[in-house]
């Protein structure tokens, strides 16, 4: 088995559960189908770089060589929360640029002053510029009112290229261990990189937790400058967004508590709640063969 990207000297220190555990469960939502359901425990990885946020972060902090880094996300983001922890627990200044310039007048909520308690420099962008911020002028006005031009930049969600090979040593773990794996999705880095490690016979599944139908090509292009061209069976099931991100709503809330209280499993609402609520959805429909496991990738646990 190949080596993870994420044993690099300095990250190792931080102790990483890996491989993640992966645990059977009995749901007759899924066995009543003859349906098979286990967790990839990714929220045990670390206590706080949890899930695909290590996978995704790792190979970019590596790569950073000790450079401040530098991400993007909004008010709300895990991987800004994820990013910032980091730097903290190894000692490396973070930036933060912040989607909604309107936020840098009003008091933090919870999620960006832990980036800030944990070390990140945040700097606020107004929407317009943040949907360009990809393009190489913008990057670098981007940079330069921010004085960090001389930072490792690391895109929103984490999604680059060295963050995509990372993520197929998830894939690597469960090679022979489920037939179709399933997780959420954001920007579809953890995706990539999992179709591409899977073994012969198996298939990624994504549930994207934002509207658009934007997704595909995203992942696809992610292949391509991580592989050099596709890898692996994946595919989308789109209708279970809720809405679009960080929106969820009386029923998805009462199938989440209802799969804690089953389970005992807390479930992180933006994300997680969204893929078990779209596999079980998947599974009374019989889009599984009877006979055939599902994994669910569990990449986060609710925020306190």
């Amino acid at each position: 088995m190949p080596s993870h990207p994420q044993e690099a000297p300095g990250l190792a220190a931080l102790r990483p559960r890996l491989p993640s555990p992966l645990q059977e469960v009995a749901d007759d939502r899924f066995g009543r189908h003859g349906v098979g359901l286990a967790l990839k425990r990714d929220d045990l990885i670390h206590p706080e770089l949890i899930g695909n946020k290590w996978r995704k972060l790792a190979p970019n902090l590596r790569a950073a060589h000790g450079r401040t880094v530098l991400t993007f996300g909004g008010a709300y983001s895990n991987h800004l929360r994820a990013t910032a922890a980091a730097g903290r627990l190894l000692g490396l200044p973070t930036v933060g640029v912040v989607r909604g310039d309107e936020l840098a007048d009003r008091p933090l909520n919870a999620s960006l002053a832990r980036c800030v308690a944990d070390g990140m420099r945040l700097h606020f962008v107004d929407r317009s510029t943040y949907r360009h911020k990809a393009e190489p002028d913008t990057l670098a006005a981007v940079l330069r009112a921010a004085d960090a031009e001389e930072t490792y930049v690391v895109p929103e969600g984490g999604s680059n290229a060295e963050a995509v090979r990372g993520c197929a040593a998830l894939g690597t773990e469960l090679r022979g261990r489920a037939d179709v794996v399933a997780l959420a999705c954001g920007t579809g880095g953890t995706l990539a990189g999992l179709a591409a490690g899977l073994g012969p016979g198996q298939r990624a599944l994504g549930v994207p937790v934002l509207r658009g139908g934007f997704l595909g090509s995203g992942i696809r292009a992610l292949q391509e400058r991580a592989f050099g061209g596709p890898r692996g069976a994946w595919s989308l099931d789109e209708r279970f967004h809720f809405g679009g991100y960080a929106r969820t709503g009386p029923e998805l809330e009462a199938f989440a508590a209802d799969f804690e209280q089953r389970h005992d499993l807390p479930v992180e609402r933006l994300y997680v709640a969204k893929l078990l609520y779209g596999l079980a959805a998947l599974a009374a429909e019989g889009a599984f063969p009877r006979g055939s496991t599902v994994a669910a990738v569990i990449t986060g646990r609710p925020f306190p």
